[in-house]
């Protein structure tokens, strides 16, 4: 079992954006940018999304797009990047980054300290926006 079903699952903490009954996101805690979401399949650990089943898959990208909308909607960014890299843990997720430049989706940069009182807040605001879509 990987460490995403397990937060998924519940089994581990996490700062849960968005829930529906086959997918999962919620605040990487080690983002690029506050508001950085990883979005996750909840019941398929295949760490290849061009793996996926296409009914999977295209539920993956349409919640993604949900939450992107409600991320973008509750931190203030021009736009909101995407990646599937997959390499870090093996199970495929999508990063949703929040945005000013193109240089932002550097994962090779530092990483901003965001305490866990504003990484409840910002994940909260996440939700609250997800939630009115």
């Amino acid at each position: 079992m990987t460490i995403f079903t397990k937060i998924a699952k519940g089994e581990i903490p996490s700062y849960k954006v968005a829930e529906d009954d086959q997918f999962y996101a919620f605040l990487d805690i080690s983002p690029l940018a506050a508001g950085h979401t990883l979005v996750i399949p909840k019941n398929v650990e295949d760490d290849y999304i061009f793996n996926l089943d296409p009914e999977v898959y295209q539920g993956l990208w349409a919640f993604a797009r949900k939450v992107a909308k409600a991320l973008k909607a509750a931190v203030p960014c021009k736009r909101v990047g995407v990646a599937v890299l997959g390499m870090e843990v093996p199970h495929t997720h999508i990063h949703l980054v929040p945005l000013q430049t193109e240089g932002d989706l550097d994962f090779r940069k530092k990483r901003p300290e965001i305490t866990p009182e504003q990484m409840a807040g910002i994940a909260a605001s996440i939700l609250a926006e997800y939630e009115k879509l």
